[in-house]
């Protein structure tokens, strides 16, 4: 049976549902697959799908999220390939939309990350199991809003995800949100993901400074470099997954969220 559906860009996707040949290129949206309760229509993922990692193993790597592995993709033949305007090049999806239906998320808010996950679920023919997952979500976050007016943390703060340029995550962006979630007031005005030296950081004096575990792998011996030129700043390292993934690892933020507020009091 062919169904129509409107992806996050707001284009129509007409595919075979239920799609049994799915290829997922985002980590954070194969990792709601698999959450999801699909198994063998997952055919591919990429390299950096690395959750659940015993279902990583055994499926085929199309390449990066930002360098698919076109050929390859046709070989498999999806009837289905699941991405994000953000993550994924844009020359990359218009090639493979030319063969295959592919249904694009756009994420910016935790409330897009809810309505991914409930379009995702309607997508695939999961839909009851989508809606238990928003509702964790839902109720998590509600809590931890509640939890950071009650205890009033209130924390101007710059969250760094590169460096050498170092870069800051800015507004309109997922992780945004997320701090805002948390009681903390982002400090970079910039848009998107902006360069940021060290000396502009310091003129804006966040009072917290958070290190990513990724896109790049800050470490302990980055926090040292830092807190050498914003002494009066708090500066630590923590898990990029929590603050950036928009499926289903939002319900294991929440726990993650609870114990790191405790930090901030």
């Amino acid at each position: 049976m062919q169904k129509s559906f409107t992806d996050g860009m707001g284009r129509e996707v007409i595919m075979n549902f239920p799609p049994k040949r799915i290829i997922s290129i985002v980590p954070s949206q194969t990792e709601l697959l698999f959450d999801l309760g699909l198994d063998s229509e997952i055919i591919g993922l990429t390299k950096f799908c690395i959750h659940p990692i015993e279902k990583f193993a055994e499926r085929t790597k199309v390449g990066g999220t930002k360098k698919l592995n076109i050929d390859l993709i046709k070989d498999l033949k999806p009837d289905l390939i699941i991405g994000n305007k953000e993550e994924n090049t844009q020359s990359d999806i218009e090639e493979l939309e030319t063969y295959f239906p592919v249904w694009m998320s756009d994420i910016f808010t935790l409330d897009d990350a809810m309505s991914a996950i409930s379009e995702i679920g309607a997508l695939v023919d999961r839909a009851p199991e989508a809606s238990y997952l928003n509702h964790l979500i839902s109720a998590g976050f509600k809590d931890l809003k509640a939890l950071a007016l009650q205890n009033r943390i209130d924390k101007k703060v710059a969250y760094l995800i590169w460096r050498k340029p170092f870069m800051a995550a800015g507004k309109n962006t997922f992780i945004d949100d997320v701090l805002l979630s948390n009681g903390m007031v982002n400090v970079i005005k910039q848009e998107r993901y902006p360069e940021v030296g060290l000396s502009q950081l310091v003129e804006l004096n966040p009072k917290l400074i958070l290190l990513s575990s990724e896109p790049y792998p800050f470490k302990d011996k980055h926090i040292a470099e830092i807190q050498n030129e914003l002494p009066n700043a708090k500066v630590i390292l923590v898990d990029g997954e929590m603050f950036s993934w928009y499926g289903s690892r939002l319900v294991k933020a929440v726990q993650y969220f609870f114990e790191f507020q405790k930090e901030l009091y």
